[in-house]
């Protein structure tokens, strides 16, 4: 009798972990097939740790610093090179005038700005204290505020070792930093305007990217093949109602930080308005891309994450650019979301014209004619 009840027990026992062991195997053989998917589980936590690991600095140094030196004497340059000695400053231009000293900065192509004044050393000599004027775009307060807050210590600290002073002298000369663009250094007027192109490279990227994969599963796909239109025509049909729905969330964004958190728009609205187009229909064009290579709505949004992950690191957004290796910056100036946040935060915190952004305005216009380029290609392979 008990042998009786335990084996049809023992018998379904032996059934369950077989249909497990075989639903196991399926499941292996799936994910072995599914090879973006595989690639994804594998590479994204690599990439994490390399950019964690290698890229990501909240201390940065070696910041691009243009020097305006209008008197060449010994005392001069040994300032300029205790401002070297301190790692935090490098110098990469030269200025003549105070005019190309503020476009530098203005049009972000340095963090610093050092001006040695007339008469800097005879001023010293006469015990006049003059002051050494150093500038910052304080637009991303974490990026300047380190180089800010130690500068006087740390600058007088090479000046003694250099013997330029002497070491139980008074400070011979003032050191007056000017933070500019967001002299509170307040981390909302770096965040806000970051977020206009954070916002929107996600959503964009997502809608886009699962359209076309969402016309093969739908089984709509041969609708749109027997109906006499180009590939061109489907993308553009496609892409611009969500122009439009990415200028809609633009709007919104840019108002309630103008209206809650009191972020300014000094510059032209008409420009902002222009270069955002110009920005949603790049990352469009990649999304379209990424969804002419996907096979299924799943691979879509897990190359959608890979894509944005470096984006949000890179960029400038959470992480001070500048101080980032060289690899990372070349990486970072490769994306379109570094080169759109340099252009909203100085539109909206520096009032920067067209003139001064002309250098990111035609980067993201190169990328948007690269993106649609491949996506084009890509969707004539698909239609084959």
């Amino acid at each position: 009798m008990s042998a009786q009840m335990t084996s049809p027990r023992h018998a379904e026992n032996a059934g369950f972990w077989r249909r497990t062991q075989a639903m196991l195997v399926k499941e292996f053989i799936q994910l072995r097939r599914d090879r973006v998917s595989f690639a994804m589980i594998v590479m994204i936590p690599i990439v994490q740790l390399i950019l964690f690991g290698y890229a990501i600095n909240t201390t940065p140094r070696n910041m691009p610093t243009a020097l305006l030196m209008q008197e060449d004497s010994d005392l001069a340059r040994s300032v300029v090179k205790a401002l070297e000695n301190t790692t935090y400053f490098r110098f990469t231009h030269r200025v003549h005038d105070e005019a190309e000293f503020d476009r530098l900065l203005q049009s972000g192509a340095v963090s610093f700005g050092v001006e040695v004044p007339i008469g800097f050393e005879r001023a010293v000599r006469r015990g006049d204290r003059p002051a050494l004027l150093v500038a910052a775009d304080a637009t991303d307060p974490v990026a300047s505020g380190s180089a800010l807050s130690s500068l006087n210590q740390v600058v007088l600290s090479a000046l003694i070792h250099d013997q330029a002073i002497p070491a139980n002298s008074p400070p011979a000369f003032e050191i007056r930093s000017h933070a500019r663009y967001n002299p509170a250094g307040s981390s909302r007027l770096n965040i806000v305007p970051g977020l206009v192109g954070t916002i929107l490279t996600m959503t964009m990227l997502v809608f886009t990217a699962l359209s076309v994969t969402r016309e093969i599963e739908r089984g709509t796909m041969e609708n749109l093949l027997s109906m006499p239109i180009t590939p061109v025509e489907i993308m553009l049909g496609k892409i611009v109602p969500y122009v439009m729905v990415g200028f809609i969330q633009a709007f919104l964004i840019v108002s309630i930080g103008v209206l809650l958190f009191g972020v300014p728009v000094l510059g032209s609205l008409a420009l902002l308005a222009l270069l955002i187009t110009l920005f949603i229909t790049t990352n469009l064009s990649i999304g379209y891309s990424f969804s002419t290579v996907a096979q299924n709505q799943l691979q879509a949004m897990q190359m959608t994450m890979m894509f944005f992950l470096p984006n949000i690191l890179l960029s400038g957004f959470m992480f001070p650019f500048n101080g980032m290796p060289d690899w990372a910056q070349y990486i970072g100036e490769a994306l379109p979301l570094t080169h759109f946040i340099r252009i909203v935060r100085a539109i909206m915190l520096k009032g920067s014209t067209l003139g001064d952004l002309q250098y990111d305005a035609a980067m993201l216009a190169l990328l948007m004619l690269v993106a649609m380029t491949i996506a084009v290609r890509r969707f004539r392979r698909t239609l084959d």
